[in-house]
């Protein structure tokens, strides 16, 4: 943090993540100072007309600056580089994607920024407040989701934002009420849905597009229930009328503490005369048919009369 009495260029470093353009330079100094700092080592030109104020190396945040400062004013950051922004975790990349305007000019780019246009940014999806510039926790999911490698990566994307409490109810689907052109819309549509209705995680969202897809009744997802303690658990996927309740465990149950956590929270249900059928997500995903056959199975034993 800069004292007090720091001058404006100081200020306007510390706001930027010390990355300056050459024209907000101009403001305070001049060429020959400019070229002076870059001479002497205190800054390093990064990209054209863009500067850090260090000969150390570049964080992600400085990145993210340089490549706003480069596209120009109308420039903010988009997507999964917005997200990241305001929080997302668990999927990294270093591309940086901006958004523009589809009528704005912008210079050229530095190595591992892509820009996106288009002609729908109402105020509503831009976050008024923050540096750099950037979209809404919403807007971002979805241009996150629609720009995504695979479909997986999309549906993953949507539920994080949801499970890391990003976004929440219908913000999602108001978004897309005004994005009509949306890539992959019907599937972001759909896991949005399903989030808001507590399927948080990928491996439940597989397993719900799974017993939809074999004709079994649908559960509760995330239902709430108190264990022997007195604290409130959720199940992830719960057959009131049969009392089955099905745990999908992801990569964080191998640890031990967990494990043991997972392990009581069994035992209490147990205890309470409902059966528990644990899926890890790999299988899930890699082998459905065997979690159907199981499944199925629990459910005749428990008195389900549906079709075979």
């Amino acid at each position: 943090m800069p004292s007090d009495d720091a001058d404006d260029l100081t200020w306007l470093l510390f706001r930027q993540d010390e990355v300056i353009s050459f024209g907000q330079a101009l403001r305070y100094l001049s060429r020959k100072a400019v070229r002076h700092r870059v001479a002497s080592g205190r800054w390093r030109r990064i990209h054209r007309g863009v500067f850090v104020a260090h000969n150390g190396p570049v964080s992600p945040a400085q990145l993210r600056w340089a490549a706003v400062l480069a596209a120009g004013p109308p420039a903010i950051l988009a997507g999964l580089t917005a997200a990241q922004a305001g929080g997302l975790r668990g999927v990294p990349s270093r591309v940086v994607h901006l958004l523009l305007p589809d009528t704005c000019r912008r210079g050229p780019l530095p190595p591992g920024v892509l820009a996106h246009r288009t002609s729908c940014l109402p105020r509503a999806d831009v976050l008024s407040i923050g540096q750099p510039p950037r979209t809404m926790p919403a807007r971002s999911i979805v241009d996150a989701a629609q720009w995504a490698a695979s479909d997986d990566e999309a549906r993953w994307i949507v539920a994080a934002g949801f499970q890391q409490r990003l976004v929440g109810g219908d913000e999602l689907h108001q978004v897309l009420t005004r994005l009509t052109r949306v890539r992959r819309r019907r599937l972001i549509l759909h896991t949005a849905t399903d989030a808001v209705g507590g399927a948080h995680s990928l491996g439940e969202l597989d397993f719900l597009r799974l017993v939809r897809n074999a004709g079994l009744p649908e559960p509760t997802r995330q239902k709430a229930r108190h264990d022997a303690t007195g604290r409130r658990r959720y199940l992830d996927a719960y057959f009131e009328p049969w009392r089955i309740h099905v745990e999908i465990d992801g990569a964080q149950h191998l640890d031990p503490r967990l494990a043991w956590a997972d392990m009581r929270r069994q035992n209490d249900l147990w205890v309470d005369g409902d059966r528990v059928l644990r899926f890890p997500a790999w299988l899930v995903r890699e082998r459905p048919a065997e979690v159907v056959d199981q499944l199925r199975a629990a459910l005749r034993a428990a008195g389900w009369r549906g079709p075979v």
